[in-house]
């Protein structure tokens, strides 16, 4: 197959800045499109196929060309999706051939490079993992499906499934979870039904997190890291909109698409947007019926979504990232009453974020845990995540 010079030139643009500059993947590629309106679908395709998988797969393809130059990765990852490498395109690497012949001999290189790992993040796996490790990273170099949350506050799963196949959309329900659909291997939706009210996107695991609070209906409830507000939402749609979801935040431009998001589904009057301050705690102590604590963290559970991540992560942010969470835990937990349920949640699956931060407020005194809920990666095909549901005592 050949490939336009424009769209190459383009896709290796993206991943130059992403490796370069750190810069997020997910906001380049939007970035380009929005830039360039008459790409048509085939070629917005083209183009986030090879940065998606040259990010994912950057060791390996490395391993094959003998470099770890830009272009040089491009070439190797356009030979594995079948195109010719053309001759105007210049790079420093090995011919078409023998990448395909380097193939064969990945099997034989170390783990971190076959399945396109930092080291010190492949060092970390096996000590928080052990003999788990293997297939979790596998499962998080496997590309990852659109899973939709239905709306239940605007119509039914059944509803839903009809309404997307009037667009030759077809949706599939998910085994356990009542408003969860994923669309065929390889299909996305368009925007316009994104912004429709009546689905969410939002992964099959992340979907597992608010209904672990239990949520009824008229009670106060504090998403208190809620960032664009999906939790918030789904909250609000399992209260049947009878209620409060207080949708705390420190970014307001967060805030400001959670408000656009509550108002497209029909959740306005029950999700309120909040700024965190220095006093929010304070302000909100005893207020709440259930909190939710879905903390920042490494987000090596999304591998799959934002292969990325992986090349931007240092060991000082996760370490800074760990002495969040427990600061988070033991600060907002004044805003549950007692009696109250809480729920801390990462998208992680190192337990030094998970069950240590927990083993840490519990050490304080004052919550009893009452069960955990990680997500593997491995044995359900979702993100990775990890939550666990405590009561405060009293």
């Amino acid at each position: 197959m050949k490939m336009h010079r424009i769209l190459a030139e383009a896709a290796a643009g993206i991943a130059k800045s992403v490796f370069r500059e750190h810069r997020v993947l997910d906001h380049e590629l939007a970035t380009a499109f929005e830039e360039n309106p008459k790409w048509g679908k085939r070629d917005r395709g083209f183009i986030a196929e090879t940065v998606f998988e040259v990010a994912r797969w950057r060791r390996s393809l490395g391993f094959l060309v003998e470099s770890e130059e830009t272009t040089a990765l491009c070439a190797a990852q356009w030979v594995r999706m079948g195109y010719d490498i053309p001759d105007w395109w210049s790079y420093n690497g090995r011919p078409a051939t023998e990448i395909q012949a380097r193939e064969a001999e990945l099997a034989a290189q170390p783990r971190a490079v076959r399945e396109s790992i930092p080291d010190w993040i492949d060092a970390l796996g096996v000590a928080e993992l052990g003999t788990a490790w293997d297939a979790e990273l596998t499962a998080l170099n496997q590309r990852a499906p659109v899973f939709l949350r239905v709306n239940t506050l605007r119509a039914t799963r059944a509803e839903v499934v009809t309404w997307l196949a009037s667009f030759q959309i077809h949706a599939s329900e998910v085994s356990g979870l009542p408003d969860a659909l994923v669309l065929d291997s390889g299909k996305s939706l368009p925007k316009t039904l994104r912004l429709d009210g009546r689905v969410e996107i939002q992964d099959a695991g992340s979907q597992l997190i608010a209904p672990l609070l239990d949520p009824q209906p008229g009670e106060r409830i504090i998403d208190a890291c809620s960032g664009a507000g999906g939790k918030s939402l789904h909250l609000a749609a399992l209260m049947k909109n009878d209620g409060r979801v207080f949708a705390m935040d420190v970014d307001r431009k967060k805030l400001t698409e959670l408000d656009r998001r509550a108002k497209r589904a029909g959740a306005a009057k029950c999700v309120k947007s909040k700024e965190i301050t220095a006093t929010t705690a304070e302000d909100f102590a005893n207020v709440a019926d259930r909190l939710l604590i879905d903390a920042p963290c490494s987000g090596l559970g999304t591998l799959k979504r934002q292969p990325d991540l992986k090349w931007r992560l240092k060991p000082a942010a996760l370490e800074r990232v760990r002495g969040i969470q427990k600061e988070l835990l033991t600060s907002y937990s004044v805003m549950l009453k007692p009696g109250g349920r809480l729920v801390y949640a990462t998208c992680s699956i190192l337990p030094s974020e998970n069950r240590a931060a927990v083993d840490h407020l519990l050490a304080q005194g004052g919550f009893t845990l009452l069960r955990e809920c990680p997500v593997s990666p491995a044995a359900s095909g979702f993100d990775g995540f990890y939550a666990a549901a405590l009561v405060k005592d009293g």
